[in-house]
């Protein structure tokens, strides 16, 4: 198998101008991730009742499309739900939520992303007891997982959304405590030049374990309109026989189409 693309759509009212290529109807959305050569595309949506299942098989089969993931992160914009939460009753009603995204991705075989929702440490708190928090959070939602046959991404996010898990080797650190078979890291490249020394070497030390990929430039623009240097990003990923999506988690500048437009052609340059 080889190295495949998508571009995200967001149908969340209240990520408007977050960093997603299309922010509009599913459908249109679709069709223009078609047009344009992609393989698939990422959803991020409000709940799992948003968009029925039916609704996205017969878009996406229509127009030759696969479903590459679906996000969790609007349990935390939304609800501000974390996984992380001292709370027990809040904590369970997140996991209960990511619980329901996996299930809505399970009816394509595509993996659910817990990134936001992994939540901060709370004030006057050790980072490591919220980190104990999400692990058994992550437990629970990887058992889950597991009974449904589909991948749990785990996203590290970078210092100033989370104090959490901020690279993917605090990522692999907690997969490995783990017992389920489903856990994998969803490696985004705009967070890793933040943390990560080097992004490649990361990679490869993550190897099989790389699950997903956000495909975004420095700047969080689509790659091509930054400063990452992408070449050593591509070899590494072929080194590892990264077979899953390169998607597009980005701002849609300096529109929608401009932004996918230019990620399809970096996308070809790189992996086609």
């Amino acid at each position: 198998m080889s190295i495949k693309s998508s571009v995200t759509i967001s149908i969340v009212e209240e990520a408007r101008g977050g960093p997603f290529v299309f922010h509009e109807d599913f459908l249109l959305g679709c069709q223009k991730a078609a047009d344009l050569g992609f393989d698939a595309v990422e959803l991020f949506a409000p709940g799992p009742d948003a968009i029925s299942a039916s609704k996205i098989n017969t878009i996406i089969g229509d127009l030759g499309l696969g479903l590459a993931a679906v996000g969790t992160g609007a349990g935390m914009v939304i609800h501000q739900y974390s996984l992380s939460d001292s709370d027990d009753l809040k904590r369970q009603k997140a996991v209960d939520f990511a619980r329901s995204m996996i299930d809505l991705g399970a009816d394509f075989g595509a993996p659910a992303i817990v990134g936001s929702m992994q939540g901060n440490s709370e004030p006057n708190e050790e980072k490591e007891e919220a980190v104990r928090r999400l692990t058994d959070s992550m437990q629970k939602l990887g058992e889950h997982a597991d009974s449904q046959g589909v991948a749990l991404l785990l996203e590290p996010i970078n210092r100033y959304e989370s104090n959490l898990i901020n690279t993917v080797g605090a990522a692999c650190d907690l997969i490995n405590n783990q017992a389920s078979d489903s856990l994998r890291v969803m490696a985004d490249l705009f967070h890793m030049n933040i943390e990560e020394i080097d992004i490649a070497e990361a990679l490869v030390s993550t190897g099989k374990l790389v699950g997903h990929v956000h495909f975004a430039d420095s700047n969080r623009s689509a790659v091509g309109m930054g400063h990452t240097e992408m070449a050593p990003i591509a070899a590494a990923l072929k080194d590892i026989d990264f077979d899953g999506y390169l998607s597009a988690e980005i701002f849609p500048k300096p529109d929608g189409d401009t932004a996918a437009a230019q990620t399809k052609k970096s996308f070809d340059t790189y992996f086609g």
